[in-house]
């Protein structure tokens, strides 16, 4: 825990460790990271290929709905979240060092279909765009022009990502002239649906448990912590992130990923690391004070 005298946060930070004190696992995997703060996404990656690619195999093999039950209620709302965190951590700041960098093609490419993301779409969305357009009108996921407490607003906002979310993120980098993205955008959807109409004639109960509904849900999840994020926004001063995000403080969901409450401060500084984002809280809390940012406790 850490505090400024008014005000205690239990959310996590990296904490130094004496050499002789750190365990097999640092001494194994520290020499591949950057940053040897980022171990957890290494920990996570293995947990997560361990689980669900045999379990995925084993239902293509051998169907089971009962197996199939547990493995959807697993991935959807144990490690579907983590995952997600992980990948837009990873995203902003590469996980394996320049000697390892075909290793960081491992959580977005090959992991990211098993948890309903198709590859590369999610770093040109949130990387090239959202993160330059800051939820003001260029945004393809900007919640501005939409009833933040309307239902109907919403599943309009959802309905619209989930049915023209590529043509508009392509048709975004097309007229930037940004011909990677655009490329990279393409290819990595496109491959996701190669892979659930492939594998659908294979086995479509496993294709539909494996990668179809999580891909429907996690486009549905994103969705709605964007709305969340950017539910609150000033509408004299949309730009400022003080005014257009919020800022969760001692959550499980900080804890279980990897602090994504602190949206404010992400939007600040993008590349912060995440076990700094307390820290800075603390240290900026007179800002978001007479900013009048949106912060909540323990949600």
């Amino acid at each position: 825990m850490i505090n400024d005298g008014t005000i205690t946060i239990s959310d996590p930070v990296f904490l130094e460790q004496d050499s002789e004190k750190k365990n097999i696992w640092y001494r194994l995997f520290f020499r591949f990271v950057n940053d040897e703060r980022d171990l957890p996404f290494v920990r996570l990656s293995i947990i997560l290929t361990g689980l669900f690619i045999p379990a995925a195999i084993y239902l293509f093999i051998d169907f089971n709905w009962y197996v199939a039950a547990v493995y959807l209620a697993l991935n959807i709302a144990v490690f579907m979240p983590p995952y997600i965190l992980m990948l837009h951590n990873t995203s902003h700041r590469k996980l394996y060092k320049p000697d390892y960098s075909f290793m960081n093609a491992f959580i977005p490419n090959f992991l990211g279909p098993f948890f309903g993301e198709a590859p590369q779409t999610y770093f040109t969305h949130h990387i090239g765009m959202h993160h330059i357009e800051e939820n003001l009108e260029h945004d393809l996921s900007s919640t501005m022009r939409f009833k933040r407490d309307n239902i109907i607003h919403f599943m309009r906002y959802f309905l619209r990502f989930f049915f023209f979310g590529l043509a508009e993120l392509a048709a975004y980098f097309f007229k930037k002239n940004r011909k990677k993205m655009f490329r990279r955008t393409l290819l990595g959807e496109f491959s996701m649906y190669v892979i659930m109409v492939g594998l659908s004639f294979v086995n479509f109960q496993a294709t539909l448990v494996v990668f179809i509904i999580p891909f429907v849900f996690c486009r549905f999840a994103m969705m709605a912590g964007n709305w969340a994020q950017h539910a609150f926004i000033d509408a004299e001063n949309p730009a400022d992130p003080f005014k257009s995000s919020i800022t969760c403080i001692n959550s499980l969901y900080n804890r279980r990923c990897f602090n994504d409450g602190y949206h404010i401060g992400h939007h600040v500084k993008g590349s912060r690391h995440w076990t700094e984002m307390p820290t800075d809280f603390l240290e900026n809390k007179k800002t978001y004070i007479e900013s009048g940012a949106i912060v909540f406790e323990k949600i």
